[in-house]
C-alpha cells in the first residue's frame, strides 16, 4: 500500500469512528504501518498531530450539534470524549472562542475544521539525494527522556535546553538526535541526545548507553542552516520519497539525525555549508 493511500485509509477510519474511543494503534493498523512512523509521517504531511486532528474534528462536530440539535450540552460533551462539562467547556472555548452556552443561545458563531482529504498531485520532478547504507549495531551514550507523541514538538527542545544548561554537553558531544520506539506500538517514544560510546571510558552520572541495532538505512543529506534544512528534508521524505519509493519501506522504530560538529563551520549550525544527515531504517519491499 502506498504512503498516501495509507494516510487516506487512516483518516477515513478516524472519521467513521469519531465518536468512539480512538487509539493510535488502531488508527495506524488501518495504514498498515507502525504507530511510530505513522505519527511522524502524519505530522510531517499534515502540519499537526493525529491527536490534534481528532480533537479539532470532534470540537467542530460538537459545535454543529449545539447549533442544529436540542441535545443537552453534557450529552454532546460525553459523545465527543469529554468526561465533564468543565473539561468540555474549556476545550470548546479555546477552539471556538466562545462557550457552549453562548453558542447554544445563538450569541456567537462557531468555527469549522474540515476533514482532511489526501489528493495525489504531481510534485517534485527533482532528484532527491540519498544513499542506502548497511550499518552494524553500534552503541551510543547520552541523555534520554520519554515523551508522548502529542507533546513532542514543544517538549523535545526542552531536553536540548536542559542538556546545555546542566553542562552535559561538556561530557559528550551531541552527534546524534535519536528517536526510539522499539515496539512501534505505543503513545510514547524515547528521545536521546547522544554520542558514540567509548567502552574504555566510564559512564558519567546522568548518562546512559543504548545499543542501536544493525539495519539498512536510507541516509538523507542536509546541507545549510539546520533549522531550515532538517524540517525541509523531513517533509520531502514523507511527501515525496516514501510515496514514490518502489524498492524500500520503513523497517523499524528508529529515526536518527546525525550532526556534524558546528565548531567546524564559521556560522555553526546556521552556516550555508553546515552538514547533517537523517537516517531512516528500511527494508526491501
Amino acid at each position: 500500500m502506498e504512503w498516501t493511500e495509507c494516510i487516506s485509509k487512516a483518516i477515513s477510519y478516524i472519521e467513521d469512528n469519531i465518536t468512539e474511543e480512538l487509539t493510535i494503534e488502531d488508527i495506524a493498523d488501518q495504514a498498515m504501518i507502525s504507530p511510530f512512523y505513522f505519527q511522524k509521517g502524519f505530522a510531517m504531511l499534515c502540519g499537526f498531530t493525529v491527536g490534534e486532528y481528532i480533537k479539532k474534528r470532534r470540537l467542530t462536530l460538537a459545535g454543529s450539534e449545539l447549533v442544529s440539535t436540542d441535545w443537552k450540552i453534557i450529552d454532546i460533551a460525553l459523545r465527543y470524549g469529554y468526561d465533564s462539562p468543565d473539561s468540555f467547556t474549556k476545550a470548546f472555548t479555546r477552539f471556538h472562542g466562545a462557550t457552549p452556552t453562548s453558542v447554544r443561545k445563538g450569541e456567537t458563531i462557531i468555527k469549522a475544521f474540515a476533514p482532511l482529504k489526501i489528493k495525489l498531485t504531481l510534485e517534485g520532478g527533482y532528484t532527491m539525494d540519498y544513499k542506502i547504507v548497511k550499518k552494524e549495531a553500534f552503541t551510543v551514550i547520552g541523555v534520554s527522556k520519554v515523551f508522548k507523541y502529542e507533546d513532542a514538538v514543544s517538549a523535545v527542545p526542552g531536553l536540548w535546553t536542559e542538556f546545555y544548561q546542566t553542562g552535559k554537553n561538556q561530557l559528550i558531544s551531541s552527534q546524534y538526535g535519536i528517536s526510539i520506539d522499539e515496539k512501534m506500538g505505543s503513545n510514547e517514544f524515547e528521545f536521546m541526545i547522544a554520542d558514540n560510546y567509548d567502552p574504555v571510558r566510564e559512564i558519567p552520572d546522568g548518562l546512559t548507553t543504548r545499543v542501536i541495532p544493525g539495519h539498512t538505512w536510507a541516509v538523507f543529506p542536509c546541507t545549510g542552516d539546520s533549522s531550515q534544512t532538517i524540517p525541509d528534508v523531513h517533509g520531502k521524505i514523507f511527501r515525496e520519497w516514501l510515496p514514490g519509493c518502489q524498492d524500500y519501506e520503513i523497517a523499524a522504530g528508529y529515526h536518527i539525525e546525525m550532526y556534524n560538529d558546528p565548531s567546524d563551520y564559521t556560522n555553526g549550525t546556521q552556516d550555508e555549508k553546515y552538514y547533517c544527515e537523517i537516517w531512516v531504517p528500511v527494508r526491501q519491499k
